[in-house]
């Protein structure tokens, strides 16, 4: 219908194209005031008339359009009216395809998305599920819209800490505890060297040296640097398994190691590099941006080299139209550097195609978890209190659901997720147990709880599906047609999700279509006598089933049948 009418107001406005019309078509706040709203503001200059009188003037130009039942003239805005009829036989015909929301706007593009991105030796912590589950929302929205997507996992495998992690091995552990205790082991050893090298500088000078070794082939510590980073996936493994979430790519910032000579090479063939103190940069002074050191005195790289060298080589590798970095705010500078270095060295894509996307902090205001050490929260932790919690709440409202395992771990990761993406990314994230695990306010839980309503109406009405050959006007009073408006916004809500990078918009749209069904669910009787009746509301119960299921796969959130 927003297409159509966008066609309609092409044809009778000069000066605007279809883009820009598509962009000022709104839907009002009320249903009194139409279906679509066009604001006639940008038009008062061309015409030199008010924008009222150029809403008056429009409006006569509409009047006998088939799925239009009235045009008005408000305010400067031209209400149009949707024929009720015609647009729930289109809405009911177009969310029952099984692609809907779907589109091919990235037939044929790449985009790579570089997420989650822990460092290697040490803990899952809570601070890396922000990454990890905006990233995964990421690739299922533009999976969604049709992208070929690279998911990377940039492990943060390499550098100077793993020198120190050798020379903490050699010194305070052993081959058994390791093997023993595992990351809790490593992580200990590594606090264990700061303390020490407080006392001890030239443990700093040991730790280069092993890392130097590292850079050099030395096997030993190849060896041992691997073993550690085995020792990391298996955790990190685990944890994603949690989350429901898998990658195409593990490689590290150690699997760039060998092309960083050729980065430094082209740079200094560029006449880009200069020596400052020893040191190797690139000067962005011009561009209001500290020096983007490349390699350090000793001729070591740092992980700006590594990112340069991962840049081009995904280029070369994907040919990508995007390629996302899913960081902290505070990273912000740092790809500002990284890009504008490779646009320096005359790549022109390097304007457009890398984008940072950061997100804010994360705070647990509330919260009341034990720690395995210090005033680190693990991601492991959170997600398996959330799950116990909502095991606890299953026992008190529902002791006889089957599969109470499986649905406590959906609905309580699904919860932890729902919480980080509800808000704009660049927002920080609290954890407050009483409002991530409400079933009754604007959560993961009461949307799952929505969807799990909805196929029980379906399970007692012994239907799975319904066919679209249904009475229309059963669907035309205002709960009905408040859902089916909520519904029909889907592919456009997917759309602007992937533009603006924010899976927040999808969130607050599962919200929405749930408390729309809800408000149906309550004041229009389903499982009635009636036939006719009874048919179309089961079938709005199905596209509603499908849109939530739809929108909550996009942030990553399974939903549970039963609950």
């Amino acid at each position: 219908m927003k297409s159509k009418i966008v066609d309609l107001i092409a044809k009778e406005v000069e000066g605007l194209e279809v883009s820009d019309i598509e962009g000022l078509l709104e839907i009002p706040p009320k249903p009194e005031l139409g279906d679509f709203a066009f604001p006639c503001f940008r038009l008062a200059k061309a015409y030199r008339k008010a924008p009222q009188m150029i809403a008056e003037e429009l409006k006569e130009k509409f009047n006998n359009v088939d799925f239009i039942s009235k045009v008005e003239a408000n305010g400067g805005y031209l209400n149009f009216f949707v024929d009720k009829i015609t647009f729930i036989k289109q809405i009911i015909d177009v969310a029952s395809k099984e692609d809907f929301g779907s589109t091919k706007e990235g037939s044929g593009k790449c985009v790579c998305i570089d997420y989650s991105s822990p460092n290697v030796a040490k803990n899952f912590h809570v601070g890396h599920l922000r990454t990890t589950i905006i990233g995964n929302s990421l690739y299922k929205i533009h999976d969604k819209l049709g992208y070929k997507v690279e998911r990377i996992n940039h492990l943060g495998d390499w550098g100077t800490q793993f020198g120190k992690l050798i020379v903490a091995y050699k010194a305070w552990s052993s081959k058994e505890q390791v093997e023993k205790e595992g990351i809790a082991e490593l992580l200990r050893i590594y606090v264990k060297f700061h303390e020490e090298a407080e006392k001890n500088p030239e443990l700093e000078d040991e730790a280069r040296e092993w890392f130097a070794k590292m850079e050099q082939g030395n096997e030993e510590a190849l060896a041992i640097w691997q073993w550690f980073k085995d020792i990391s996936l298996i955790e990190y493994k685990r944890v994603y398994d949690l989350l429901g979430i898998g990658f195409d790519s593990y490689n590290g910032e150690s699997f760039y190691r060998d092309m960083c000579h050729d980065v430094v090479a082209e740079l200094k063939d560029k006449n880009l590099l200069v020596e400052s103190e020893g040191a190797k940069i690139v000067d962005l002074e011009e561009y209001n941006m500290a020096p983007c050191l490349i390699m350090k005195k000793d001729g070591s790289t740092i992980y700006a080299t590594r990112d340069l060298a991962a840049l081009l080589y995904r280029k070369r590798t994907y040919d990508f139209s995007k390629c996302l970095y899913v960081t902290g705010q505070e990273q912000k500078l740092h790809f500002s550097q990284v890009f504008k270095v490779v646009e320096l060295m005359g790549y022109d894509w390097a304007k457009t195609e890398p984008v940072h996307v950061p997100y804010g902090l994360v705070s647990l205001e509330g919260a009341k978890l034990s720690t395995r050490g210090g005033n680190i929260i693990y991601a492991e932790d959170i997600l398996n209190e959330a799950i116990n919690k909502i095991k606890e709440v299953i026992e008190v409202k529902n002791p006889d659901l089957e599969d109470k395992e499986e649905v406590a771990k959906k609905v309580g990761v699904g919860a932890i997720i729902f919480n980080d993406l509800y808000n704009q990314r660049i927002k920080d994230v609290s954890f407050k147990w009483e409002k991530i695990l409400n079933f009754d306010g604007e959560t993961g839980p009461y949307a799952q709880y929505t969807y799990a309503r909805a196929a029980s109406v379906l399970r007692r009405a012994g239907v799975e599906s319904v066919d679209n050959d249904i009475d229309a006007e059963v669907l035309s009073d205002e709960f009905s047609l408040a859902l089916l408006k909520e519904i029909s916004r889907f592919p456009q809500v997917v759309t602007d999700a992937g533009e603006r990078l924010e899976p927040y918009i999808v969130a607050r749209y599962v919200i929405a279509v749930a408390q729309a069904f809800n408000k149906f669910y309550n004041n229009c009787q389903i499982n009635v006598e009636d036939e006719k009746v009874k048919k179309a509301r089961l079938k709005l119960v199905c596209i509603t089933k499908n849109v939530l299921k739809s929108g909550l796969d996009l942030l990553g959130i399974q939903c549970p049948e039963r609950m």
